[in-house]
């Protein structure tokens, strides 16, 4: 049993999927990917969590912890871009983890990325409803309450769902079923939509960045970090740092865990290199100029909106626009809350559609039913019903379920992803070390070890909760492996095969 768990998938044949019917169109260049990676990355995070980190978490301090984050992402963006242009195949992750750490592997993480981009893509939806409204009532249109909120929110200081007063989120709901649409017609439709939807959001980032810095007020900037720089804790034991209610870490590290989320979307790129022209030199190439893009430009506005607006003065749903609007600048108003609506869908377009192309890779492998998560559309060539599944499951995560909770539970997937990642490299040069590696992760073993390091040191920065969600999460999709994905899996009936 022990010997088919750690089958692990050769890369000569992750490079023949390459040339199967069911193969995905090879239409995306650098640029186009570098725009993917960077729609993926700016959005609900700079425009929606910086109002909530800073003001639960960091204060100012959060300039500070977008660099502790953004650095943990750069150490395993180097490993990804290895990985992509050594297996330029859908799967992302899941696909390094089987050729590496074999199929029980494999699974673990491919479940905990279907966790992450659907519940990330669910929490985007969330964003994007909140500054939808916030759009409208700049014109006195207001969204009946019953349709304007999730039912329950969560209670930072009682650490409860409490009751909202809403029956749903309906702009949620509707952008989802938009977003699906766009998805299914195609990746060059989809590639294109976002490459408008990113040119408009950068103009406004960066509108924001001069702009707003007119009106910052060093005195917002003290104390600097007053929950303190810590924040890490092992399974709900401080360690380091303040504690908040109900046991929660507090300070920079703290806050660098939840702005962590901020950051999803660069290993996105990966998951697309089945559809790039040239991956092994365009993916590595989009990764990592995205992510240092995206590095820039968040620090550079955390800054200047906790200068604007002092960090207990912050609004949690819509912070950036509310900012404009508190200095005397309603038209900046406008123009925020435009920009952030597109910056916001295009995210949602991104995360929506890497998340089939993972249950894809998993459906070729046996690991999930081929019929319907492995179809790809004749004419469209997108897997079309496993991404109307994932619109139907997003929209309805985002008409019931509060922004905090799915924020936090995205971020402790994701960090376990990205060290499985990490792991995978180092054993990959010890297991096969004359295989081609068109892009190279520098400095190993001590990039691949950082990032291990520094993503595990943000996962125990997470309150105590997100690991109970998190096993139990993975001990749903255990249920899945042996009850179907063993008895099922290519690798293992070809092993049982040849033996």
């Amino acid at each position: 049993m022990l010997q088919r768990l750690m089958l692990k998938k050769p890369l000569k044949v992750l490079l023949e999927e390459m040339n199967g019917e069911n193969r995905l169109r090879r239409v995306l260049g650098p640029w186009s990917l570098s725009s993917l990676g960077i729609g993926a990355i700016i959005g609900t995070g700079i425009f929606v969590l910086t109002g909530l980190a800073a003001h639960d978490k960091a204060g100012p301090a959060l300039i500070v912890s977008f660099i502790v984050a953004g650095a943990a992402c750069i150490f395993a963006a180097f490993c990804y871009a290895e990985f992509a242009s050594m297996a330029p195949v859908a799967g992302s992750a899941y696909t390094y983890a089987y050729a590496t750490l074999g199929e029980f592997f494999a699974w673990i993480i491919g479940w905990d990325l279907v966790l992450e981009y659907t519940v990330a893509s669910a929490s985007v939806a969330h964003g994007w409803s909140h500054y939808f409204q916030d759009f409208l009532g700049i014109f006195g249109i207001h969204l009946p309450r019953a349709i304007s909120l999730a039912p329950f929110d969560y209670d930072t200081q009682t650490s409860k769902l409490i009751a909202t007063g809403s029956w749903f989120d309906l702009p949620a709901v509707l952008i989802s079923v938009i977003v699906t649409v766009i998805l299914v017609k195609g990746i060059k439709e989809s590639s294109r939509f976002n490459t408008i939807m990113v040119g408009i959001k950068l103009a406004v980032v960066l509108f924001v960045i001069v702009v707003g810095a007119f009106y910052v007020d060093p005195a917002n900037w003290q104390p600097f970090a007053p929950y303190g720089w810590g924040g890490f804790s092992l399974f709900g034991t401080i360690h380091f740092g303040q504690v908040g209610s109900h046991g929660a870490p507090l300070g920079m590290l703290a806050g660098a865990s939840i702005i962590f989320y901020a950051y999803i979307g660069f290993d996105s790129v990966s998951t697309h290199a089945e559809e790039a022209r040239n991956p092994s030199r365009d993916v590595p190439f989009g990764i990592i100029a995205s992510l240092l893009v995206c590095t820039i430009l968040y620090v550079a506005v955390a800054a200047v909106l906790t200068g604007m607006v002092r960090y207990n003065e912050l609004d949690i749903s819509a912070p950036v626009s509310n900012a404009f609007a508190r200095v005397g600048l309603p038209w900046a108003q406008f123009l925020v809350s435009a920009g952030a609506l597109a910056g916001i869908t295009s995210v949602l377009l991104v995360l929506m559609l890497s998340q089939p192309r993972v249950l894809l890779a998993m459906a070729r492998d046996g690991l999930l039913p081929p019929g319907f998560f492995g179809e790809v559309h004749e004419r469209f060539r997108t897997p079309w019903k496993s991404t109307i599944l994932t619109g139907v499951i997003v929209g309805l995560l985002s008409a019931f379920l509060p922004l905090r909770m799915l924020a936090e539970l995205v971020n402790i997937g994701t960090l376990l992803a990205f060290v499985v990642v990490c792991t995978a490299v180092l054993i990959m040069r010890y297991t096969n070390p004359e295989a081609k590696r068109p892009f190279r992760t520098p400095f190993v073993p001590a990039i691949p070890l950082l990032g291990i390091f520094s993503c595990l040191l943000l996962m125990f920065s997470l309150p105590i909760e997100n690991w109970y969600r998190l096993f139990i999460w993975l001990g749903l999709g255990l249920l899945i492996y042996f009850f179907y994905g063993l008895r099922h899996s290519v690798l293992v009936r070809s092993s049982q095969g040849q033996g």
